[in-house]
């Protein structure tokens, strides 16, 4: 089995963990590298228009959750969010070349079958 800590490496490194239900993909360094990176730009660069930014958009979120699916707020809220994945490469991590193939060899590592133990002991009695 490959070691839980080596990631799928590129530009942004994934790290691939089986879990009990499947797999789960660590993303953080596309996280840092991009998404906060340009958030802490926009911190920098206008600070309180940051603030004023991200504290409407707290009590836009509120207002779509309790307004429902079809509310104005939800409408609102959905196109800004739309607006800020824009700003982050609509949400799409970049995978590259040999990465491509060392994703896919992990994930079909994680998903190849395994037997269950109380199966393996009752083989061998």
């Amino acid at each position: 089995m490959t070691d839980v800590t080596t990631p799928v490496d590129g530009p942004f490194p994934i790290r691939v963990v089986r879990t009990p239900s499947g797999a789960d993909l660590d993303v953080s360094a596309f996280l840092i590298r991009a998404v906060f990176a340009e958030l802490f730009s926009q911190a920098y660069e206008d600070p309180e228009g940051f603030t004023e930014e991200f504290a409407d958009m707290y009590e836009l979120m509120r207002s779509a959750q309790h307004g429902g699916p079809d509310s104005a707020a939800r409408h609102e809220f959905d196109a800004r969010m739309e607006k800020y994945l824009g700003a982050f490469g609509d949400g799409l991590i970049p995978v590259y070349g040999g990465q491509v193939g060392r994703l896919r060899d992990r994930l079909a590592e994680i998903t190849a079958p395994r037997p269950v133990p109380a199966q393996r002991e009752g083989s061998a009695a």
